[in-house]
C-alpha cells in the first residue's frame, strides 16, 4: 500500500459543525451520506489535454505560514503545499509500514539497533545538483543544533545515539551517523522498537538539499528565501512564484524522480471555507486541500461539475486542558498539579457534559462519530474499539461536579468553585467560517446546563495562527482548547503527549504516562501482541486521565473537478495521488462548470 508519507505530526485546523442556534437540541439537515458508497478514486475516461494547470482551493480562514521544510513547518497548511514538492524518502505498504518503493530502501538490524538507508545513483535535485548521502544527513544536523527553531527535537529523536551530547554542544558531530559512502547512510540507534518501521524511533522520513541550506544558520532558516520562497526538492513540482500567505504557483520538476510530470503547473490558492462551494460550482478549482468541510456536505452534493471523494482520515478533533507549562530550555513538560483544571472528574464532567453524538450524527452527515479513543480507527491493529469512550450523560456530569466539590452554593445556576468562590473556565477555539461562533457556543450552552460557566479565550474565537501561538505559549487565559490532530502514518503517540513533546499541549505527564509509551516503542513491542497491548493500556490510561477529551473521528471529503484524471486518495492503493502526482492529467483546458 502507497500512501503520503507524512511520518511526523502535522497540525490540522479544526472545521466544526454547523449549527442553527445556541441551545442543545440542534436541527437536523436534510441529508445523511452513506460513507462505504463514497468512491475513493475518480475514474476519468475522457482524452487528455497535454499539459495544463491544476488548480488547488486551499480550504482556509487564515493565511499560511509559509514554512516549506518538512524540519520546521507545523501546520496542515503548509503541510498540503509540500505535498507537491515532498522530499520523502520512504514509501509505504499495508498498516502504513515502510517498503522498498520509495526514493530510499530502509534496511534495519535490530540486534545491532542499527539502520542502514541507501539511495540510488542517478537521482537529481531540481536545481540538478545530485541527491547524495549528505542530504539524508543533514536533517538530523538541523532537528538536532542547539539553536533549533522548530517542535521535533523531542524524545523520539533523542533516541539515536549521539544526538543528545550534539544538542547540548559536548560534541561536534552525532556519533550515531555514519556516512558509508555517497549513497549510504548507517544510524545507530539506542533501542529499535517496531515504531521504526512506521517512521519513528528517530527515523528521519525526509531529505534536506544540503547543499543549499549549509550556509545560513539553524537560527534563521525560519526566515530564509531558502525556505520560504525558493526551496530546493526532489518532489513532483517546484514553486515557482508565490503570494505570501495566499498562493503558491508551482512548475513541474523536469528532474522528478518518478518522471517529469505531465502536468505544466499547479497553482494553490486560500479561499475561505465560506466560499469555497461557490468556486467548485463556478469551475475555479480542480481539488480542495485538505478537504472541504464536512458540515457543509449539502451544498456540494448536487454538483453535476465535480465527483465527491471519501477516506477515513489519519486525524481526530479533540479537547484539550491545561494542566502546565512546557520548559522551553528542555523542553520538558512540567505539569502544576494546583492548575485549574487538574481534577480529574472535572475533566471527566466536561466531557460527559458534551452533546457530541447529537451533532456528529445530525449536523455532520454521517461523517464525523464521536471519538472514543486517541488512536483514529484508521490504524486497525492498535485503535481499541471496546472503550466505553464519554458518551453524553448529563446526570453523570452533574454527579462528577458534585463529587468533586464544584457546586450551586448561591443557587444562580452556576457552580462555585472548591473554595466556594466564582468559578470560570476559560476556552480557546479557532475561527474558521462565520458558522464557528455558534457552533462554540453550542458547548457553551452544554457546559451551562451542567452548571459550568465557560468563556472564550479573548472573547471571540481565535485565527489559526493566533490560536496555536498562544496554545504553545501557555496563554494563562487558556484553561481548556479545541484542536484537531493529524497523526501522520505513525500510529505511535509518543511526538504528542510524552513529557519531552511540544505537541504536547495540554502539558500533562506522569511517570506512569511516560512507562506506557515507552512500552508502546520498546523493543519487547517487536511482539506484535506485546505492542497491542500497550496501545490498549495507555488509550484506558488517557481515558481515566481525561486531560485530552476524543470528540471526533473523522470522513474526509475530496471534491474533484471531472476534468481530473487519475486521482486516487486510497490509503492502500499503490496509486496513491500524492505518492504519484505525475501521473495526474486533465481532459480540459479549465476546470468544468
Amino acid at each position: 500500500m502507497k500512501k503520503k508519507s507524512s511520518f511526523f505530526i502535522s497540525i490540522l485546523a479544526i472545521v466544526f459543525l454547523v449549527l442553527s442556534a445556541c441551545g442543545s437540541n440542534p436541527q437536523t439537515n436534510k441529508t445523511k451520506v452513506d460513507t462505504s458508497k463514497l468512491p475513493d478514486t475518480y475514474e476519468n475516461k475522457d482524452e487528455v489535454t497535454k499539459g495544463g494547470t491544476l488548480k488547488v482551493a486551499l480550504a482556509t480562514d487564515a493565511p499560511f505560514q509559509g514554512l516549506f521544510t518538512y524540519e520546521l513547518y507545523e501546520d496542515g497548511f503548509d503541510f498540503e503545499i509540500l505535498n507537491y514538492t515532498s522530499n520523502s524518502l520512504y514509501g509505504t505498504k499495508e498498516d502504513f509500514l515502510i517498503d522498498g518503493d520509495g526514493i530510499a530502501k530502509l534496511a534495519v538490524d535490530e540486534k545491532a539497533n542499527t539502520a542502514t538507508i541507501t539511495i540510488p545513483k542517478d537521482i537529481k535535485w531540481s536545481d540538478d545538483k545530485p541527491f547524495t548521502a549528505d542530504d539524508i544527513i543533514y536533517p538530523y544536523y538541523i532537528i538536532a543544533d542547539k539553536d533549533y527553531t522548530g517542535v521535533r527535537y523531542d524524545t523520539d529523536f533523542q533516541n539515536i545515539v549521539g544526538v543528545k551530547d550534539y544538542h547540548d554542544g559536548k560534541a561536534k558531530d552525532i556519533s550515531g551517523i555514519k556516512k558509508v559512502d555517497d549513497y549510504t547512510v548507517e544510524i545507530a540507534f539506542n533501542k529499535i522498537s517496531p515504531a521504526i518501521y512506521s517512521g519513528g524511533d528517530g527515523l528521519w522520513g525526509y531529505a534536506a538539499p544540503k547543499h543549499q541550506l549549509k550556509k545560513i544558520k539553524v537560527a534563521d532558516l525560519e526566515k530564509a528565501d531558502a525556505v520560504r520562497k525558493n526551496p530546493v526538492t526532489l518532489g513532483a513540482f517546484v514553486i515557482n512564484k508565490l503570494v505570501k500567505g495566499e498562493s503558491v504557483e508551482l512548475v513541474a520538476n523536469k528532474n522528478y524522480w518518478k518522471g517529469q510530470p505531465k502536468l505544466d503547473k499547479v497553482v494553490i490558492e486560500t479561499v475561505p471555507s465560506a466560499s469555497i462551494a461557490a468556486a467548485l460550482k463556478a469551475g475555479k478549482y480542480d481539488v480542495v486541500a485538505p478537504n472541504y468541510p464536512a458540515n457543509d456536505y449539502d451544498s456540494i452534493k448536487d454538483f453535476k461539475n465535480i465527483t465527491i471523494l471519501g477516506r477515513q482520515e489519519l486525524a481526530y478533533s479533540y479537547l484539550g486542558f491545561k494542566e502546565g507549562k512546557l520548559d522551553k530550555k528542555t523542553t520538558t513538560v512540567i505539569t502544576d498539579p494546583n492548575a485549574k483544571m487538574s481534577d480529574p472528574k472535572l475533566r471527566q464532567a466536561v466531557a460527559y457534559a458534551m452533546n457530541i453524538e447529537d451533532v456528529a450524527d445530525k449536523y455532520y452527515d454521517g461523517l464525523r462519530t464521536r471519538a472514543n479513543s486517541l488512536i483514529p480507527p484508521v490504524f486497525k491493529t492498535y485503535y481499541d474499539d471496546g472503550l466505553k469512550g464519554y458518551k453524553f450523560d448529563k446526570k453523570k456530569a452533574e454527579s462528577l461536579l458534585d463529587e468533586a466539590g464544584y457546586k450551586d452554593t448561591d443557587k444562580d445556576g452556576i457552580r462555585e468553585g472548591k473554595d466556594g468562590k466564582p468559578f470560570v473556565i476559560k476556552l480557546a477555539s479557532m475561527a474558521g467560517s462565520d458558522k464557528d461562533e455558534k457552533i462554540v457556543q453550542f458547548y457553551i450552552q452544554n457546559w451551562k446546563e451542567v452548571g459550568l460557566k465557560v468563556e472564550l479565550t479573548t472573547g471571540r474565537l481565535i485565527e489559526f495562527n493566533a490560536f496555536y501561538d498562544k496554545v504553545g505559549a501557555d496563554d494563562k487565559e487558556i484553561d481548556m482548547f479545541m484542536g484537531a490532530w493529524g497523526t501522520g502514518t505513525n500510529p505511535s503517540p509518543m511526538g504528542l503527549y510524552s513529557k519531552n513533546a511540544e505537541f504536547n499541549y495540554s502539558r500533562y505527564t506522569t511517570d506512569e504516562q511516560e512507562n506506557l509509551l515507552k512500552e508502546i516503542d520498546s523493543v519487547e513491542a517487536l511482539d506484535p501482541k506485546f505492542r497491542g497491548k500497550a496501545f490498549k493500556s495507555w488509550q484506558e490510561y488517557m481515558y481515566e486521565q481525561a486531560t485530552t477529551i476524543p470528540m471526533y473521528f473523522r470522513t474526509e471529503l475530496i471534491p474533484v473537478n471531472n476534468r481530473v484524471k487519475n486521482w486516487d486518495i486510497n490509503w492502500t492503493s499503490k496509486d496513491m495521488t500524492m505518492d504519484n502526482l505525475q501521473d495526474v492529467e486533465l481532459t480540459a483546458k479549465d476546470p468544468i462548470k
